[in-house]
């Protein structure tokens, strides 16, 4: 799953249309993924209110280890690494209520108060309540939003001071097939000067202290609750574009796909079956065909290493939790 730092949208997550021509756009957009040979829906669709919730349940449950192993290791590092580089500048992509960036702010407070934080965000509301938070939270701080998607170009409301950092926490990087991940490291590699520095969390593939059925477990939990979040897509289909699922026909899988390094999940028709959208479009299943909802890469030193070389990044600073299941990274300009 995209990991969310808090209520609201998730990072890169749509906010779901209320315009007309907004909803045509989402109608274009799903029936197209839908047409594939391996049907596909964009995992923004996912964070509806009750999307939102259910995922916030999954971050507590056991078995869903990212949120809590990746905020271990920025309560370790953080002030260190702060300490040793004074930022006077982030950049969070993909902020959400900025939980987690709230540690890295925390670090840089205590060394000096009264730098710049520059939250990116899709969902304008929430990233401005976010801001507002924050700037109640910290008095010297410099909070400016900035209302963005993450495969837009990054353009931000003011002047960075140096150095700055720019931060992709959460293992959101998984999210992105390895050229759209490139494009966007790339897009921060060109805003950063030599003393810029790049923080990113990513979730570690299975080795020898992480099993294949450890990572599994973490997308396909006992409770049902990772089920329930795979299956309100379709509610969310069906609300805004007025699509007949039938939620009992569908089933969650989640598995590793070993050849290219990552989970997927996807909703697997349990019967054959016609969909039928506003308007009249259809989409047919066969029994046993799926819908590809969400792809999580994972990573090892090396292939992060690869990543950040096609987006001219070099990792400086790389730290694992002792279980091996998340690492945190820190990158400069190679160019620079």
């Amino acid at each position: 799953m995209t990991e969310r730092h808090g209520p609201g949208p998730a990072p890169n997550a749509a906010v779901l249309p209320s315009d007309p021509h907004d909803r045509e756009r989402m109608l274009e957009d799903v029936l197209d993924g839908l047409s594939r040979p391996q049907k596909e829906l964009s995992s923004k669709y996912f964070y509806d209110a009750r999307g939102s919730e259910l995922f916030e349940e999954i971050t507590t449950l056991d078995e869903y280890y990212p949120t809590r192993t990746e905020r271990a290791l920025l309560g370790r590092w953080m002030p260190s690494w702060v300490g040793d580089l004074h930022p006077r500048g982030l950049v969070e992509l993909g902020a959400g209520s900025a939980a987690k960036s709230r540690i890295i702010l925390d670090a840089m407070e205590a060394r000096a108060p009264g730098g710049v934080y520059v939250p990116v965000d899709v969902s304008g509301d929430f990233l401005h309540e976010t801001a507002e938070r924050l700037r109640a939270e910290y008095d010297l701080l410099r909070v400016e939003p900035a209302v963005a998607d993450m495969d837009a170009p990054l353009r931000l409301p003011v002047a960075l001071p140096e150095p700055s950092w720019f931060a992709l926490l959460g293992g959101t990087i998984g999210n992105f097939p390895d050229e759209r991940a490139v494009r966007l490291l790339r897009r921060v590699a060109t805003r950063m000067r030599t003393d810029d520095r790049f923080v990113m969390g990513a979730d570690l593939a299975p080795g020898p202290k992480k099993s294949v059925a450890r990572l599994e477990l973490a997308y396909d939990d006992p409770q049902g609750v990772t089920a329930a979040f795979n299956l309100n897509v379709l509610r969310v289909l069906g609300r805004e574009l007025g699509a007949d699922f039938d939620l009992e026909a569908f089933r969650h899988r989640a598995f590793w796909a070993e050849a290219d390094r990552r989970i997927e999940m996807h909703l697997v028709a349990t019967r054959a079956q016609t969909v039928t959208f506003e308007g009249g479009a259809e989409v047919t299943f066969e029994a046993g065909e799926s819908v590809r909802t969400e792809i999580s890469r994972k990573y090892d030193r090396p292939s992060i290493d690869a990543l950040f070389r096609e987006a001219d990044l070099v990792v400086d600073r790389w730290q694992e939790d002792p279980h091996g299941f998340f690492a945190l990274c820190l990158g400069r300009r190679r160019s620079c």
